[in-house]
């Protein structure tokens, strides 16, 4: 059996599947097309009983779904801790270059790069030479520094 046969026995209960794990239809159409792929990779799929092949089409879309979660959460989870709030009262240029001002260079060019220019901890960290938690670390404590200037 190669994997086109196996595909068209097991599109309706894959599809199902995958509609009631996934968010929504594009969500579960991905992991489907994932599982797929993976299968293709995988070319002893082929030769098991057809009621292995769905649990193995089934524990490999779940497993990407759940690595595809944590990756969304750990992702979203730092960035919107180091983002600043949103605040009725916008500073002036003047202000913003003097806030920075307290920052040492290192720390306001992570600052600069990551909320002027949008880059991410890893892409700030290629460029500095630095590993992304220690980006995200220095990225914090210069957050932390300027909050504390704006109370003042």
């Amino acid at each position: 059996m190669d994997v086109r046969t196996m595909y068209r026995t097991l599109e309706n209960d894959l599809h199902r599947f995958a509609r009631s794990i996934a968010r929504h239809r594009q969500e579960a159409d991905d992991l489907v097309q994932l599982a797929l792929e993976k299968a293709l990779a995988n070319p002893g799929i082929a030769g098991l009983p057809v009621h292995k092949q769905r649990a193995w089409f089934f524990r490999v879309m779940k497993n990407q779904l759940i690595d595809e979660r944590r990756r969304e959460k750990r992702v979203t989870g730092w960035e919107e801790e180091y983002d600043f709030p949103i605040r009725e009262q916008a500073l002036s240029p003047v202000e913003v270059t003097d806030l920075l001002s307290s920052l040492s260079d290192e720390q306001r060019d992570i600052v600069f790069k990551r909320y002027w220019i949008g880059l991410t901890s890893q892409e700030i960290g290629s460029q500095l030479g630095l590993p992304p938690a220690t980006v995200r670390y220095k990225l914090s404590r210069a957050v932390k520094q300027l909050r504390k200037k704006l109370e003042e």
